[in-house]
């Protein structure tokens, strides 16, 4: 028992024009068809969609929806949480058929996010194409990329997402100041059933956005510069330069979305081989660049 990927994420929008432009206009994506619930669908891959946007009053994050193999392996996961006390809540068969999937299940982690348990996956087999011509994205079986979670109950939460099958990969306990009584700032990078570096982290921080950034992966580094350039002629805010991690060698870019947190675009991340990886931890967090600039006002 354990989730295979981050399947998809769920964010409202205020203004959903502002996220297809943004979406498909900057960073290339594919809208697809529109959702029952009236979202924007955005595409990457074979999947009908990989960020569903639904209107709403507000701009933020809302779920991470997590992808199990098969209804034995969802339902052990369930009654893993039931037996910790955990609420869960069973979809409803509309609620599985607005994300395009056979069974899913509601929950929220110690500090409040909110995820999506899911199994069954749909394809419609038509090819991803992007309008700005990006040659494709990492995906598939590694899933849409990964997910990076406010988590102030840092040790309950990491606690929570083990119960779901999640291991660990990396930490980091990173100084915010020069003060030598500086806690640290902790961070856990967590891997699901797939090769992916890691598609959870969670942060010892509040994020009123509803999460500190999303991932996606590009296959080229071109794909990557170029959709950078777009960001900054489209005058979004690069939140971070250029810049390679330490752990995860993903080469990458952050930019804020139009849901307040960012989202970074990278390529170049390593694919360990589970069987043999040894969990480390990472006194640093790049290798290099990444300056970070936060946003005006």
């Amino acid at each position: 028992m354990t989730v295979r990927s981050l399947g998809y994420v769920v964010v409202e929008a205020a203004d959903v024009t502002q996220w297809r432009k943004f979406a498909v206009e900057v960073l290339g994506l594919m809208e697809a068809a529109a959702g029952p619930d009236g979202s924007l669908r955005l595409r990457i891959d074979e999947r009908p969609f990989r960020i569903a946007v639904i209107p709403g009053k507000h701009n933020r994050f809302v779920s991470c929806g997590w992808e199990f193999k098969d209804a034995p392996e969802l339902d052990a996961a369930i009654a893993a949480l039931k037996s910790a006390k955990v609420e869960v809540r069973a979809g409803t068969a509309a609620e599985a058929a607005n994300r395009a999937v056979r069974q899913i299940a509601f929950c929220q982690d110690p500090c409040g996010n909110a995820l999506e348990l899911f199994h069954g996956r749909t394809y419609d087999y038509t090819p991803f194409a992007s309008p700005r011509g990006l040659s494709g994205f990492v995906a598939g079986d590694l899933g849409m990329g990964h997910a990076v979670l406010p988590a102030p109950q840092l040790a309950a939460a990491r606690e929570f997402y083990q119960r779901l099958g999640f291991a660990d990969t990396d930490e980091m306990w990173l100084a915010m100041s020069p003060n030598p009584a500086d806690p640290k700032l902790g961070i856990h990078f967590m891997h699901a059933a797939c090769r992916r570096h890691h598609s959870l982290a969670l942060v010892g921080m509040p994020a009123p956005s509803g999460a500190v950034h999303m991932m996606l992966e590009a296959k080229t580094l071109d794909d990557v510069g170029y959709a950078l350039d777009r960001c900054m002629a489209a005058g979004a805010h690069i939140s971070s330069s250029l810049g390679r991690h330490s752990n995860d060698f993903m080469v990458s870019f952050y930019v804020q979305t139009p849901g307040g947190f960012d989202l970074e675009f990278g390529c170049h991340g390593i694919q360990p081989d589970w069987s043999t990886w040894v969990p480390t931890q990472s006194v640093i967090g790049d290798l290099w660049g990444h300056r970070w600039s936060p946003p005006p006002g």
